[in-house]
């Protein structure tokens, strides 16, 4: 019988971003533990640090510590109570008016934006051993309310951040011969 201590997420050590971007799973249980503040600035400078149509950084988080706001919040995410677990929890919040307006001819870029800056933030997360879960099930004007975000700012998505109490399963991914395809969309 192997006795080897099981590598906890905390302990894991990335070799590459392909090893941070295999490891990231959605996490819905979190410890009872604070997260250290330069782990947070850290996550919040890779947000920061992410592309958006012509520069335009058309965004601002905001960053929720308080557990009476996160439990409101909890609420307004459809009653999704394991955010009430996390330490912090995250709206990404678009300035519409401030995105580029005719992506591909023909839409908004603020949801794209909104995006690519989140995934930067809960890549960098999960390499510094925290986990997080895409939130798009919540309703807009609650949450507008509950954190006094304006009317024409666009609430896209939230995120949990914490550390994991456990570790998520493997949900697979499609193989590549399934959602690529050259030189024609086949």
């Amino acid at each position: 019988m192997s006795y080897a201590k099981k590598e906890t997420w905390e302990m894991k050590k990335f070799n590459s971003l392909m090893d941070i971007i295999k490891a990231r799973k959605s996490i819905r249980s979190y410890k009872l533990q604070d997260i250290e503040e330069d782990k947070l600035n850290y996550i919040l400078e890779a947000f920061r640090k992410a592309p958006s149509a012509k520069n335009l950084q058309p965004w601002k988080l905001v960053v929720v510590k308080s557990k009476k706001i996160i439990k409101d919040l909890a609420i307004a995410c459809n009653n999704q109570t394991f955010l009430e677990e996390a330490p912090i929890l995250i709206a990404a919040c678009a300035k519409e008016n401030e995105a580029y307006g005719v992506m591909g001819g023909y839409m908004n870029s603020y949801p794209v934006d909104i995006a690519l800056a989140l995934e930067h933030l809960i890549l960098a997360a999960a390499e510094q051993g925290l986990g997080t879960c895409w939130i798009g099930a919540f309703k807009e004007e609650l949450v507008k309310d509950i954190l006094g975000i304006p009317k024409e700012v666009r609430v896209v998505a939230l995120t949990p951040v914490g550390y994991p109490s456990r570790e998520a399963s493997d949900r697979g991914r499609k193989p590549l011969s399934e959602i690529i395809s050259y030189d024609k969309y086949i």
